[in-house]
């Protein structure tokens, strides 16, 4: 039976002084961490998906991940600095501990904050709103365990998020 880890989040958030739009999930999945850098297993869709809304061509290293973002303003964090976890299972996180928005939300001019699935919606609202009062927009998960929508419907659903 596998059991929970107390997982500390280690990337720091990309975004830079003309960031405006923030793209948020909840935790680093398994993966991401082996990886070391955000969205890092093979079968998530979202630098396919950003790269496709930028009109760019997919990024392959941390550095051509990190200019894409750079160059079309848009930062990328998680909800999560610290939780108890199965896996890389959302529906497993407990005892909470979120990042302080304000490290982006102070230094950047954020026009928009988007999470990436549900549970980095539901985690948001419930540990972040109350200190930032910042409105965020809910949009299908890109995650392979998001297998009901696919491309076609994730490029529909993020449409007119990010501007290429």
């Amino acid at each position: 039976m596998a059991e929970y880890q107390t997982i500390e989040h280690i990337f720091d958030p990309i975004f830079d002084s003309k960031s405006e739009i923030l793209i948020l999930g909840s935790l680093p999945s398994v993966k991401s961490r082996e990886n070391h850098f955000y969205y890092g297993h093979p079968q998530n869709r979202f630098w396919k998906l950003i790269a496709a809304l930028c009109h760019e061509e997919i990024p392959q290293t941390i550095e051509e991940k990190k200019t894409l973002l750079y160059d079309h303003k848009i930062a990328v964090w998680d909800v999560i600095a610290k939780c108890d976890i199965i896996g890389s299972s959302d529906s497993s996180i407990r005892n909470v501990v979120p990042n302080d928005m304000r490290l982006i939300l102070d230094h950047a001019p954020i026009k928009q904050i988007y999470a990436n699935g549900g549970k980095a919606y539901e985690l948001y609202m419930r540990y972040c709103y109350p200190d930032c009062q910042r409105e965020i927009i809910k949009l299908p998960s890109t995650s392979p365990a998001n297998a009901a929508f696919s491309m076609e419907r994730l490029l529909e659903a993020w449409h007119g998020c990010i501007r290429g």
